[in-house]
């Protein structure tokens, strides 16, 4: 009987935060798009400088 008490308030805490959702401006959309691209050409870079580092270290170990 507890555990079906409990159980019920994340449910209830759950159905009130979805209908509680404010409409976004679309200034904020368009900076969350751009943050997000640049968050990827970041990550990429990133990415291709660590394979780089690999690729280098690889080589010198065959020499």
């Amino acid at each position: 009987m507890l555990k079906a008490r409990l159980a019920l308030v994340p449910a209830a805490v759950l159905g009130f935060a979805s209908q509680v959702q404010a409409a976004v401006p679309a200034d904020v959309t368009t900076a969350i798009t751009d943050m997000k691209a640049d968050g990827l050409t970041v990550a990429t870079a990133v990415l291709v400088a660590i394979i780089a580092v690999m690729a280098i270290k690889f080589i010198r170990k065959g020499m």
